[in-house]
């Protein structure tokens, strides 16, 4: 009867460690180099855009701060966003894009948690903290290399 008790226990202790999610995030500490952030600041400032500085460096403009709570790191979120070239071309839009900060650009883990569910920012991203050297195609187009990239983006929701 021990060994029933033993084995029962074990096995609740299985099945409850292997029906959590892990989150693996690790924090990289990427900083865009100086000459980034100065283009990035070139283009805010070519088209008349006030922005914030984020020690990250890549630049940001919170359009309403939100209520709800804030996302973590290995927080399931859903978006509503825009991805725009500094040209203006979109290059993706989705009105509600669920997925986990852990699986975004460096950018987006870094710029989505300053506002909070229901919250609004404007990212503007340098390419080390978007897709750096490597150009990406959508659905709906390409996105070059080196390029800086904004996102429109409204923090739907968080779990």
């Amino acid at each position: 009867m021990r060994n029933f008790w033993w084995c029962f226990v074990l096995g609740c202790w299985c099945l409850g460690a292997c029906s959590k999610k892990k989150c693996d995030y690790s924090d990289d500490g990427m900083v865009a180099p100086e000459n980034e952030q100065l283009a990035v600041k070139h283009y805010l400032d070519s088209v008349g855009i006030s922005a914030s500085l984020h020690p990250r460096g890549f630049y940001y403009r919170i359009e309403d701060a939100g209520t709800g709570a804030t996302p973590g790191e290995c927080s399931p979120i859903t978006v509503a966003y825009t991805g725009q070239l500094t040209n203006g071309k979109v290059f993706d839009q989705q009105s509600s894009f669920a997925t986990q900060l852990t699986n975004l650009i460096d950018g987006w883990q870094q710029g989505v948690p300053l506002v909070k569910k229901g919250g609004r920012i404007w990212l503007y991203i340098p390419p080390s903290l978007g897709y750096g050297g490597q150009a990406i195609t959508t659905n709906t187009d390409t996105i070059p290399a080196y390029s800086i990239l904004t996102f429109d983006i409204h923090l739907l929701d968080v779990q």
